[in-house]
């Protein structure tokens, strides 16, 4: 199904989509998020996980995403074989949400960490949200706790962010303070707006 009025929102991680996605929905934009339906999947599967990485993976009966978050991010093989089994069942679940957005008529994003490296939404915009590799790396030390070789290890494992800046329909600049992003979100609502005006 061709998504009309869908815009996939991308970029790496720790650039500030969530931040980016308050401000939009301040103007009426709604957003399927593909990690809350991520983690809502990762916790239906929870057998076919264990039977992938082990019981180990398992803590306070809940699937630990931060375990499995080190294995994946350190081993492609493994990578792929949890993206085999999550992203055709991710992929219906936000299409049958997607279906309902369509009938509003008004532009709406499907936040998509891996929009560009996946190729699986039929979606013709994009949002990417920016930052320098420099600035995610601290981000996401900051964030996450994690060490600067772990924080780069997960920033590679995805497209490098000025492909992703390069490729995009729309962009908003996150590499200053919060209320730069706002002017920012500001400024693409209005672009936004304006290109589907005549649809």
């Amino acid at each position: 199904m061709k998504l009309k009025y869908a815009i996939a929102l991308t970029g790496g991680i720790a650039v500030g989509k969530s931040s980016t996605i308050s401000f939009m929905s301040l103007y009426g934009f709604r957003c399927i998020d593909a990690d809350k339906i991520a983690h809502q999947t990762i916790e239906e599967q929870r057998d076919a996980i264990i039977s992938l990485f082990g019981p180990h993976v398992i803590k306070d009966g809940k699937v630990d995403r931060k375990e499995i978050g080190k294995i994946v991010f350190a081993n492609a093989k493994m990578r792929t074989k949890l993206e085999t089994l999550l992203h055709p069942l991710i992929y219906d679940k936000i299409m049958a949400l997607a279906a309902q957005e369509e009938k509003r008529k008004f532009p709406y994003f499907i936040d998509i960490p891996l929009f560009f490296e996946n190729k699986r939404y039929k979606i013709d915009r994009s949002l990417v949200v920016y930052a320098p590799k420099f600035e995610q790396i601290k981000r996401l030390m900051k964030r996450n706790a994690l060490s600067e070789q772990e924080a780069l290890l997960r920033i590679e494992s995805q497209m490098d962010i000025e492909e992703k800046k390069r490729l995009a329909t729309y962009v908003i600049d996150n590499s200053q303070d919060l209320k730069h992003l706002q002017q920012e979100c500001e400024r693409v609502r209005d672009i936004i707006l304006d290109d589907y005006k005549g649809e």
